[in-house]
């Protein structure tokens, strides 16, 4: 199968086009510019407010302006996540996709099909002169991934639509009717640095090759965390040797599973092989832990040229227990729907500068108390090692509403075309119809996407056939929207 033959054709053509342009989170400029001239040179009615966030209208096609107003809504900006070996700059180079079997992937980096399929889908609805539908409105947003910004920022007023599909999940056959809200906790620990002792062993220890993905939908994969196997590691080397640490660095985005981490330590020259021996006892260890999840999963250890300095002994052992202690992943699961997880909690980064230690983490569930809950606990860990916490506002969560009208074509429609039955279902990840309801609060909405995996990391792939049966489905969507009241 070659690119030019995937199927349908003018989803596949959209994608391709807008992964040429580059659109990272707070810099999508050259995406929103590309809409904007797509908009204008196809006659469409377009509009874009302060935040960035783009609309484009559509007329009903003949005969069908007598159906509600559908908003067709994705956002425009993508995670940009690589492979350490991949030299790639997302502001100014293209995604390379390429086809794997079934799947289409990227070279190196993250695909960018998180949301760059529904933004392709949404171009090719209103590109095309062969649909039916009734009125719709294209809501193009910004800043989803590190933030809602453009949800946030969205005015009352700006779309006038009465149901609005999603199109920013990622699993085909699956209707989702609720998300988690979430916040984020960033903790600032003092990083005091004093003389090296001498004649120590310096080194550096790195965590590679972990699978990574989404802090939100992948948390409940038992997937292992880069940041906590690292610190696990420290800690023992601390308690058996007082190691000494120099310098440490984990992770990178507040909405992804930290894949990487690594830390230059030293010790009393006399445990040199004893770090080393202690690293294959410990990886064989972890190795077992996450046989299944983990199977690529590394440990490295090399020596390094003597640091001038080492963090003081004091403020690092409150740091490394701080970091053991502070809980991460799935904390509890959902009472009302199976399989849901209901409060979860990832520590997604940690870098060292200007004298402090900063890591970053974000706490997401369904329910709001509990939500707070879970970052007042991160909170509590941090704060007892001498840190400075800061929780953010956060965003809230979407309430399902198991009788929603859009809800309800969405399942008939399915049936319909594919003779099965829909799962209905929430997620634990964020999406931005929670921020929509403030604004908007009688919409009805649902949202559904083809089946993609690893998203936020470079293994991101989507299913080919599955985006056939997304666009078919909505397309018989569009067709059996409801009358105007």
């Amino acid at each position: 199968m070659e690119k030019k033959d995937l199927q349908p054709a003018s989803v596949f053509h959209f994608f391709e086009e807008i992964c040429k342009v580059p659109r990272p989170s707070k810099k999508e400029e050259k995406i929103r510019q590309y809409l904007i001239d797509f908009a204008r040179s196809r006659g469409l009615e377009y509009k874009v407010d302060e935040a960035g966030n783009v609309l484009i209208r559509k007329a009903a096609s003949a005969g069908m302006d007598y159906l509600k107003t559908v908003v067709l809504q994705s956002h425009i900006d993508m995670v940009c996540e690589k492979n350490n070996d991949v030299e790639h700059n997302f502001e100014t180079d293209p995604i390379e996709t390429y086809i794997d079997g079934e799947w289409l992937r990227a070279k190196g980096t993250t695909l960018g099909a998180d949301n760059g399929i529904g933004v392709a889908a949404e171009l090719a609805v209103l590109a095309a002169d062969d649909i039916e539908h009734g009125p719709v409105e294209c809501l193009f947003t910004v800043d989803e991934e590190t933030g809602l910004t453009g949800a946030f920022a969205l005015k009352e007023g700006f779309m006038s639509g009465d149901i609005l599909i999603n199109l920013d999940s990622e699993d085909e056959g699956e209707l989702f009717i609720g998300c988690a809200g979430g916040a984020g906790t960033v903790a600032k620990f003092p990083c005091p640095m004093v003389k090296a002792p001498e004649g120590w062993f310096f080194f550096r220890v790195a965590v590679k090759k972990l699978v990574g993905g989404h802090s939100g939908d992948d948390i409940n994969k038992n997937r292992a965390n880069a940041n906590k196997l690292l610190n696990r590691y420290l800690t023992a080397l601390m308690q058996s040797y007082g190691m000494r640490l120099c310098e440490i660095d984990g992770g990178n985005l507040h909405n992804a599973i930290p894949r990487e981490a690594s830390a230059v330590c030293a010790v009393p020259m006399e445990y040199k092989e004893a770090v080393r021996v202690d690293l294959n006892v410990f990886l064989s260890e972890v190795e077992d832990e996450y046989s299944v999840t983990e199977p690529n999963l590394t440990m490295e250890l090399e020596s390094e040229t003597p640091r001038e300095e080492v963090m003081e002994q004091e403020a690092m052992r409150r740091f490394l227990l701080a970091v053991y202690a502070v809980h991460n992943g799935v904390y509890m699961m959902s009472q009302d729907m199976p399989g849901l997880v209901e409060t979860s909690s990832n520590l997604a980064s940690v870098k060292q500068k200007d004298g402090e230690i900063v890591i970053v983490t974000s706490q997401r569930s369904s329910i709001l108390s509990s939500r707070k809950d879970m970052s007042q606990m991160v909170r509590a860990a941090f704060e007892l090692g001498g840190a400075v916490c800061v929780t953010a506002d956060g965003y809230p969560g979407w309430k399902p509403n198991p009788n929603s009208e859009i809800l309800g074509i969405a399942v008939e429609s399915y049936k319909r075309l594919f003779g099965a039955e829909p799962k209905v279902k929430a997620i634990h990840a964020g999406l931005e119809c929670g921020l929509f309801l403030e604004k908007y609060p009688s919409l009805d909405m649902v949202s559904f996407g083809p089946t993609l995996r690893g998203v936020h990391s470079p293994d991101e792939r989507m299913l080919i056939p599955t985006v056939d049966k997304f666009w078919r489905h909505l397309l018989d969507v569009l067709k059996h929207i409801p009358a105007k009241a």
